[in-house]
């Protein structure tokens, strides 16, 4: 799992969903939860807050500047790969800490992916999760 521990800067909630965006050393991730202010204390803006998500969530890329429907992006760099038969472990240097992500081994290979490269992690607003 990747741990980031962040500030709560804006909650938008409609029924029982609310849209949160967190402040992790000035970059921003936004996620969509099943809970509101009125469900869930910790929900309170400037609380402190650990943004979590799988590995397996991380999406890698090549370009910040493509057109995509991903919010949260962070560019870093790649530290180590392990590479395995189908799945392959990629260890990146971000500047909010370092970030785990699995990927195929066949897009490893595709995008030709190397130690020292930067690349730009990308987690989908609905895949991360909140913990006091």
């Amino acid at each position: 799992m990747n741990i980031l521990k962040g500030k709560i800067k804006t909650i938008k909630s409609s029924g029982s969903l609310s849209l949160v965006t967190i402040d992790i050393q000035g970059i921003f991730f936004s996620t969509i939860i099943l809970e509101t202010p009125s469900t869930a204390s910790y929900l309170i803006p400037e609380n402190q807050i650990k943004v979590i998500f799988k590995e397996t969530e991380v999406i890698i890329g090549k370009d910040i500047e493509h057109a995509i429907s991903i919010q949260n992006k962070i560019a870093g760099k790649i530290l180590e790969i392990k590479k395995g038969d189908l799945l392959s472990k990629l260890t990146i240097e971000t500047r909010i800490g370092r970030l785990i992500a699995v990927i195929t081994s066949d897009i490893l290979y595709q995008l030709q992916l190397e130690i020292n490269e930067n690349i730009i992690a990308m987690v989908k607003t609905t895949e991360i999760m909140l913990s006091e």
